[in-house]
């Protein structure tokens, strides 16, 4: 299976708190959660419900999977919107050391020997094996030489705290971008390819 990642992100790389702020958030000092909300046009909304529903399998973070169930879990007008429908009937993997039960159906708790487990299902067949939020899981994945395509959704707004996308100091790693629009609302899609180590200019 490809392995795709699909980030919302700030102009400042934030990544938490984008659709709004749990207590878990309020609890280490974020308050501007929703800096997504609203954001896009019509045809951003539109793709990011394709891409969703595109999707064979997701594989999340813990903390974004309790996210996602909390919201298109549990509520019913949500559960018959596209993203929706895709999160509740296609399989969903954790990668948790810390759940010990689904809380979701059709999901299952990746624990031991992570980078196994993932290589297993990349190596199962055709398809496409979407990562949403979950930005240490992508971090891990990136440095594991385990994402196929990368797709940033940049928000353009300055959000000045939060956690990002990329921590200060990790590995380098060359981009080639494959895809790049703009909608009318100024949120940025690109999509890139990772190409290993950058190449640095010498003088």
């Amino acid at each position: 299976m490809k392995l795709t990642t699909i980030t919302q992100i700030s102009l400042d790389g934030v990544t938490q708190g984008n659709g709004g702020s749990t207590q878990d958030d309020l609890d280490n000092g974020f308050e501007r959660g929703g800096w997504a909300r609203g954001a896009g046009d019509d045809r951003t909304r539109d793709h990011i419900a394709a891409t969703f529903g595109r999707a064979d399998a997701f594989l999340l973070g813990r903390r974004t999977y309790e996210v996602l169930f909390d919201f298109w879990g549990t509520i019913e007008d949500l559960k018959r919107h596209p993203i929706g429908v895709a999160l509740n009937t296609k399989q969903k993997y954790v990668a948790s050391g810390t759940l010990a039960e689904p809380i979701w159906t059709n999901s299952s708790i990746l624990a031991d020997d992570l980078l196994a487990s993932i290589t297993e299902l990349k190596a199962g067949g055709d398809g496409e094996l979407q990562v949403h939020g979950s930005s240490r899981l992508i971090r891990w994945l990136l440095e594991k030489n385990l994402v196929d395509e990368m797709e940033l959704i940049t928000i353009p707004v300055v959000v000045g705290q939060g956690a990002r996308l990329f921590a200060d100091a990790g590995p380098d790693i060359a981009m080639s971008l494959m895809d790049s629009r703009v909608d009318t609302k100024g949120v940025m899609i690109q999509r890139f390819r990772p190409e290993g180590r950058p190449h640095y200019a010498t003088f």
